[in-house]
């Protein structure tokens, strides 16, 4: 059965998507079969992997009301063993439809059961807010993924989230785990990248990774392209740090 990551902050600009959809690359050129589910209404993971989410007439949407399959519905990426359960247009109004829907926390989870067994890991990159959609990722998932930005504001906001994992711990999914926090956009050579890391031990003791991502030129110009930073420019630092981050999370997993 797949473990399931919540690639998850509420705070917009972080390298969130970024890193759901390298990391989702690099799991997959480890071997593992891997699915990136797409919660985000912007739909950058989608588009940032090449889908014209734009003319497509189903998605992850139509997944959570019940009207196609997740199977129906994952698309390929190119790259081998990385799919992709992309965001439509129609997924900017789910805030305000699935409020009265039964089991509206559940609907993610519900929908991704008949796929756990495809996947080595399922990553849902969710929105930049705390809304239904983002409960649902959090319900959905086994292991959390927290992008922190590596700048002054990095961590505002970071209570409110860790408050509302602590609520769907309590009256949801007790067994909901921090994989851990990855520090992005980080610069050895700054001061206050060293701060900002300093602080996130505090608020994560050993649940911290090793890999930093780098600010890289390379990681911002491959979505615009629709590929992955290991299509786009494997040798590059942003490549290089995904790549370790993967081998980390799988290390992680098969403890």
């Amino acid at each position: 059965m797949a473990h399931i990551i919540g690639v998850v902050n509420q705070k917009g600009g972080v390298g969130k998507t970024t890193t759901a959809i390298n990391l989702g690359a690099y799991l997959a050129e480890h071997g593992k079969y891997v699915l990136l589910v797409d919660l985000d209404p912007q739909a950058n993971a989608s588009s940032g992997l090449g889908v014209s989410y734009q003319d497509l007439d189903k998605g992850i949407y139509e997944a959570l009301i019940g009207r196609h399959l997740v199977r129906e519905i994952v698309m390929p990426t190119g790259i081998h063993g990385y799919r992709i359960a992309p965001s439509t247009q129609a997924l900017a109004g789910a805030n305000v439809e699935l409020v009265d829907v039964d089991r509206r926390e559940f609907r993610l989870s519900d929908a991704l059961h008949e796929v756990k067994g495809d996947y080595d890991v399922i990553l849902i990159d969710c929105p930049p807010s705390l809304g239904i959609l983002t409960i649902n990722g959090l319900v959905a998932s086994d292991h959390l993924l927290i992008p922190v930005q590596a700048e002054y504001y990095a961590l505002e906001g970071l209570g409110q989230l860790l408050n509302t994992v602590s609520l769907v711990r309590e009256n949801i999914k007790e067994e909901l785990n921090i994989l851990g926090a990855v520090l992005t956009m980080y610069d050895k050579r700054t001061r206050l990248s060293g701060q900002v890391m300093q602080e996130l031990y505090q608020h994560f003791p050993n649940k911290i990774f090793r890999s930093t991502i780098p600010r890289n030129v390379r990681l911002s110009e491959s979505p615009s392209h629709g590929l992955a930073i290991s299509q786009y420019d494997p040798l590059s630092k942003g490549a290089k740090a995904y790549s370790k981050l993967a081998r980390e999370v799988l290390d992680i997993l098969d403890e």
